[in-house]
């Protein structure tokens, strides 16, 4: 019973029975209601007498006035005679026959009541009801209509003959016979329908048992409802994300373990080699070793932001900060390198000379900085230039670090903050420290994603690169 096919099957199949049942119970009650009237009229017609008698009295005194006298004796209805219909004795009891009286509802040509047997309608207007029911009563010299009878049968006492209570007895197993087959034909559409609506969540929960075994390669077919096409699109979009993220890792174990390799083989070498007697343990070769070290400490460092900014847990101290200030202390700190380089570093701010205070983590914004001038200071040639220039944008600051250096070919742009990614793999780390960890753009754009803010890049080679991102503004107090 947990099968949600068989659950809709059930439940479509539920309310066609109580709708189907609903409208054959009222059609069967209707019916035969409906034909015990059409029976008691056809008798009363088949006496005769009795309309016959009322068209006499209406022409004789050209009005329904005084029809009391004629009615009050009231219309019967008497057990059948053999096969026939039920006998309709007008205005009084047929002598011998045991029966039932009718009430009688009398109306003008405008079905204003003007005789009611039982004394509650008269000098009201037929309802609708009553005026689909009533016998019209017609003068056969003009044709007109006279007045309009009405005869209540007497509930289920009312009693048919053979032929007529045969007649209903078929409509009503014809009835019963169709709603069967009805309710039979909605369960057999409803399980299609079922298994048509379940088949693609069973597709898409083999294909999520798939993903568990790490196949991750999973797409489903878009198929179905809105919302169950909806839920394959998103499947779809979270296999394509799982996919990426995966070799995304792969990546990033495959490139930390060649970063970690290279100053680790390095020490290892020379470590022997000074056991071994190749190398004279001096300052020189000691300063080597040191200088492996430092790499390894910053490679780590670098990898722990990373994480920490992957799992949204890097701790940020916002607060109103003064942007001018982190950019001149920043180039400050790398004067000497600009100049040892011969490479001029500058700034240029709004041209008030100051800027509106950012929300932000003052350490964390030297730390961009300080990225994207080394990386900048990494590809200017000597006798270039690296200029930081920032200024309001909207609700934002936007601070550009732009070099004269070799530019950026435009295939490498899109992969240009993309973990130990390096435009020329191939190039030999003579220098490993000053070629950095290949991170540092990464840990920029998670640090400005962090503050609420986007980075990007422009880039003409041969001209030059800039580096642009913005801050939020600080709010008023």
């Amino acid at each position: 019973m947990n099968r949600l096919w068989l659950q809709l099957t059930l439940a479509f199949s539920l309310v066609v029975l109580v709708a189907v049942g609903a409208i054959a119970w009222l059609i069967n009650r209707t019916t035969g209601a409906e034909f015990r009237q059409y029976i008691t009229h056809s008798g009363m017609q088949a006496a005769g007498s009795g309309i016959q008698q009322l068209v006499e009295y209406y022409q004789q005194r050209g009005s329904w006035a005084g029809v009391d006298s004629l009615l009050a004796g009231g219309v019967y209805v008497g057990e059948p005679l053999g096969r026939g219909m039920p006998v309709i004795s007008p205005w009084n009891r047929l002598p011998g026959l045991s029966a039932r009286r009718l009430d009688v509802l009398l109306a003008d040509a405008n079905g204003r009541v003007v005789f009611d047997s039982t004394h509650q309608a008269e000098g009201r207007r037929l309802r609708w009801r009553e005026r689909a029911q009533a016998l019209a009563i017609s003068d056969p010299d003009s044709g007109q209509v006279i007045g309009y009878l009405v005869l209540s049968l007497p509930g289920s006492l009312a009693r048919l003959g053979a032929l007529e209570q045969g007649f209903l007895n078929r409509v009503q197993r014809v009835l019963f016979i169709g709603a069967g087959l009805a309710v039979g034909l909605a369960m057999g559409v409803g399980a299609l329908l079922s298994h048509s609506l379940t088949a693609p969540l069973q597709r898409l929960a083999a294909a999520a048992r798939s993903v568990a075994r790490g196949e991750l390669d999973q797409q489903v077919k878009i198929e179905g409802s809105a919302e169950i096409a909806e839920v394959g699109r998103a499947f779809n979009e979270m296999t394509a994300a799982l996919k990426a993220a995966e070799s995304q890792r792969r990546n990033l174990v495959a490139d930390v373990a060649h970063e970690l390799r290279t100053p680790l083989t390095v020490l290892q070498g020379n470590l022997q080699a000074i056991l071994d007697g190749v190398y004279a343990l001096d300052t020189a070769e000691i300063s080597r070793l040191y200088d492996e070290t430092r790499l390894l400490s910053r490679l780590v460092d670098d990898l722990r932001e990373l994480a920490l900014a992957d799992a949204g847990q890097l701790h940020l101290d916002l607060q109103p900060t003064d942007l001018a200030q982190v950019i001149r202390d920043t180039i400050e700190t790398l004067a000497l390198v600009a100049e040892a380089q011969q490479v001029t570093l500058t700034a240029q701010l709004s041209p008030e000379g100051s800027l509106p205070n950012v929300q932000a983590d003052p350490q964390r914004v030297a730390q961009v900085l300080h990225n994207l001038l080394i990386n900048a200071l990494r590809h200017t040639p000597a006798g270039g230039s690296v200029t930081v220039k920032a200024h309001p944008a909207g609700n934002a600051v936007e601070i550009a670090v732009a070099d004269t250096g070799e530019g950026i070919a435009p295939e490498d742009v899109p992969h240009i903050f993309e973990r130990f990614w390096r435009a020329d793999p191939a190039r030999a780390r003579t220098d490993r420290l000053a070629d950095g960890t290949g991170l540092g753009l990464s840990i920029a754009q998670s640090l400005v994603e962090a503050h609420g803010g986007r980075i990007w890049v422009e880039s003409t080679p041969g001209k030059g690169t800039t580096f642009r991102f913005t801050l939020p503004l600080a709010s008023s107090p």
